[in-house]
Parts: structure tokens; sequence; C-alpha cells
């Protein structure tokens, strides 16, 4: 799993929100084309982009009864996960390549980003006799 996300602290860029509409346009149709590729290499499985932490919840259970619900903005957060891609490769190394093509997409003046991509790999379930 190729985790993208933001933080103040590794950011060498603007915001999104202040973007031209030209490099809004450059960078999403660099994150649709590396999509596109890896689908054709069989290698995505999924990806998805996540909507701003200003409209995240989080659910606490509460001991059985109503859960717990904290709505944001959260303005404690210095980082938040932006989008993600799960992807089937057949080494690691390939994953840090594809993680390392996508940490370089396009931002301001069409210049790359270089935004953290964290790399994990997803684990298998446990063993029958768990």
């Amino acid at each position: 799993m190729l985790l993208m996300q933001f933080s103040e602290q590794t950011a060498d860029f603007p915001e999104i929100g202040t973007w031209s509409a030209e490099e809004l346009k450059a960078h999403i149709a660099f994150m649709k084309d590396t999509n596109r590729k890896l689908g054709e290499a069989g290698e995505l499985v999924d990806a998805q982009g996540l909507a701003m932490p200003e409209t995240a919840r989080i659910v606490r259970s509460h001991g059985g009864g109503v859960p717990v619900v904290t709505e944001g903005p959260y303005p404690e957060t210095k980082e938040f996960l932006a989008g993600y891609w799960i992807v089937d490769c057949d080494e690691p190394e390939r994953a840090v390549e594809i993680a390392a093509s996508v940490s370089a997409a396009p931002g301001p003046g069409g210049n790359p980003l270089n935004m953290p991509i964290e790399v994990r790999q997803v684990m298998s379930a446990p063993p029958g006799e768990m």
C-alpha cells in the first residue's frame, strides 16, 4: 500500500487550494495516467484520493452505548492522508519505484512535489489456527 501523506513539515509547496486551475489539471492528469499505466501492467488493485481532513470524522466505541463522534476540522492535525494506492508487485523494490514516481507528481509551476509516500505491505490473513 502506498500512502500519500501531506504535512506542514514536509510540504515545500503551497496548499492545493491555492494552485491554479492548470496546475491542478496537470496534477490530476498525472495521477490518472499513473493509475492507467499501473492498471495496464496488472499492478493496480485500487487507488483513491481522500477528501480534505475537514470532512473527517473520528469515531470511538463508547462501552456498547452510542459511539462518540468527533467532527473536523482538527486544528491539531499536522499531517493527513491524502490518498492511497494498493499495488500488487512481484518485488518490494517495484513498490518503491512506483512510490518514487508518484512522489514526483507535478505541483505549482509544474515542479515535482517530492511528497513523502509511505510504502507498507498489506498483511495476509493470520494462520488458520488463530
